[in-house]
Order: C-alpha cells, then structure tokens, then sequence
C-alpha cells in the first residue's frame, strides 16, 4: 500500500490570547454588579404562574376543571423545583466543588423523577383532566425561569 507524504503545517508565531485573566480586584467588581439570582426568587415567579395561570384559564374557558389542569401542570413544576431549590441551598450543598457538583446532579434527578410522578398521578387527582391545558401550565411554568432572570433584583448602587 503507497504512503502519502504529508506536507508539515507552516509554522505561525504564537499570538497573543484576547482573553486576558481578571485580577482580584475585578473579580470582586464583577461579583459586585451580576449578584446570582436566588433559586427562591424563580420559585416565587412559578407560584404566582400556579395561581394567574389557573384563575385565568377558568375565566377564560368558563370550565374550572381546565383551570386545575392548569394549576397542577404549573404545579408539576414548581413542587420539584421548590424541592431542588432546597436541596441547593442546604448547608451540605456548598463544601466544595465537588460536593456542589454531586449535590446539584443529585437533586436535578430528583426533580425529575418528582416532576414525572406528579404527571402519572395527575389524573387521579384532577378530576376531568385536561391535558392540553396541563401541558400549558407546564410550559408557563418553565418559562418563568427566563421572566425571573430577567426581573431579578438588582444590586444596590453605592453612592460616592
């Protein structure tokens, strides 16, 4: 079988990276101006979707059992996020990196697996199911993630 001779790549001097590292002092300025946003602060915005979504459903169609569909399709999210929301901000959760990293693989799959038996149950606890109008509440509510990150407090301003 015949080799090919493969011409070697020209040599380019090495440039200077655009990304320079931030020292102390701007880390901290950084931290300072984007404080994280409490996984609380998300919570609250999918319990004011449980509550406006369902109200607005049944007023809308006049059928309240769409309204709950509503409700605990919002519910199906926000109930395991809640549980996470707890779980991430526990005493444990923050001992160090690799704590941090198990503990938030460990309660997103709990989310899950909570968010996925909430649906299976759904229709024996609401009772006329709507499943269009249950999917809609789940989709409202995981939409708040974006709504909540875009009204998040903001940091306070130091006057000088």
């Amino acid at each position: 079988m015949p080799t090919k001779n493969i011409a070697p790549l020209p040599e380019e001097p090495l440039e200077a990276s655009p990304v320079q590292p931030l020292s102390a002092e701007e880390a901290r300025r950084v931290r300072e101006q984007n404080p994280p946003v409490s996984p609380w602060w998300v919570v609250a915005g999918q319990a004011a979707v449980v509550v406006v979504g369902g109200l607005l459903a049944w007023l809308f169609t006049g059928k309240q059992n769409v309204g709950w569909s509503v409700a605990y399709g919002a519910l199906a999210v926000l109930v395991p996020a809640a549980v996470f929301a707890r779980g991430l901000t526990g005493k444990f959760s923050s001992l160090d990196a690799g704590t941090a990293a198990v503990g938030f693989l460990l309660w997103e799959m709990v989310k899950i697996a909570l968010t996925f038996a909430m649906l299976v149950v759904a229709p024996r606890l609401v009772a006329g199911l709507s499943w269009p109008a249950l999917l809609i509440g789940l989709v409202l509510a995981m939409k708040v993630y974006w709504v909540a990150l875009a009204f998040a407090p903001r940091p306070k301003t130091k006057s000088s």
